[in-house]
């Protein structure tokens, strides 16, 4: 995830952090914020090195392990530019600009503003993957393309100089929540909200909270029931109350059925403010001691680099380059 925006927010720990969680009891897991990624576009450089260190706090209040999985930053580990570079020398110019997300972001920013970086972003995050050797790498839909071209790139390597990557399968969940934003239900809850109040921000308060859910939009009619075309507000609300309680979502308007709608948010704001609430402090207590945050960041470089600099060294092996001396 990149580190960019003031926090986390409702739909990021639902429809990504949660799934995290459960991947690390499964799998070896490697955990990354990309700063790297976030300077294809500009950033103010205090204001990046905070998110940073934000949202590694906020990925270990919301259960990210340290201990079990490996939580690092981008740029501390220098085997994801060397590596990207050799994969640049075996990815076609029509291959790279076909992207659909460099033709989306050089479209807002202009032909001629967009930079090289924004062009090779998917190629940084080819080798990003490729380096730790995995089975898989969980997506989202929209990222699918990018698993492809770094399936298509290992691939073209391993023919080329002999086999050196696995070759990842995209992990896209069967069912996910898709949170959408509480003053527009019919797009998804993001960054980019055209009103703050259909946003909720893992470091909001309790009361703001407790507000955005209970001045969330509903729909025509008093009936609670999941209809995401005839209604989306209560549908949205539905979703996330079933993703923080664990229950289903038929139990949910079984349970509602006959009351009203005020009767679901002031529920669901209760249940949001306890969810959330813990992991804004818990989060606000790691910030308080940056060091100790950047160690737990150092540590988790450390553990990663031990499995990308082989991966690396393998790699530069193969296409021929002189070892360093020494």
């Amino acid at each position: 995830m990149q580190p960019t925006g003031d926090s986390l927010h409702l739909g990021s720990y639902i429809g990504a952090l949660l799934n995290w969680i459960k991947t690390q009891q499964e799998y070896d897991a490697f955990f990354m914020i990309v700063d790297l990624h976030a300077i294809t576009v500009p950033q103010d450089p205090e204001v990046l090195r905070e998110a940073t260190r934000r949202t590694a706090a906020q990925y270990i209040a919301g259960g990210i392990d340290p201990e079990r999985s490996t939580l690092f930053v981008q740029s501390h580990v220098p085997e994801h530019t060397q590596l990207a570079w050799v994969l640049m020398t075996q990815t076609g110019m029509g291959e790279a600009g076909r992207m659909t997300q460099f033709k989306d972001k050089s479209a807002k920013q202009g032909a001629d503003s967009a930079g090289v970086g924004l062009f090779t972003y998917p190629i940084l995050q080819a080798a990003d993957i490729l380096l730790y050797q995995p089975y898989g790498v969980p997506v989202g839909e929209d990222q699918k393309q990018h698993i492809e071209l770094t399936r298509d790139l290992a691939q073209r390597f391993n023919h080329r100089f002999g086999e050196t990557f696995r070759i990842p399968k995209p992990l896209i969940p069967e069912v996910g929540a898709r949170i959408y934003d509480l003053q527009d239900p019919s797009v998804k809850m993001s960054k980019s909200a055209s009103s703050p109040t259909g946003l909720i921000n893992l470091t909001d308060t309790d009361k703001q909270i407790a507000k955005k859910i209970k001045s969330a939009v509903t729909d025509d009619g008093t009936e609670i029931r999941f209809d995401r075309e005839a209604k989306p507000g209560v549908s949205n609300l539905l979703s996330i109350y079933s993703v923080l309680s664990g229950k289903g979502i038929d139990q949910l308007v079984e349970e509602y059925q006959g009351k009203m709608y005020g009767h679901l948010k002031v529920d669901l704001a209760e249940l949001a403010v306890g969810t959330l609430g813990p992991i804004r402090d818990r989060a606000a207590e790691l910030l308080q001691d940056p060091a100790e945050l950047d160690a737990l960041l150092a540590k988790g470089a450390a553990k990663a680099r031990e499995t990308a600099a082989p991966t690396l060294a393998e790699a530069y092996q193969k296409v021929g380059f002189l070892p360093a001396a020494g």
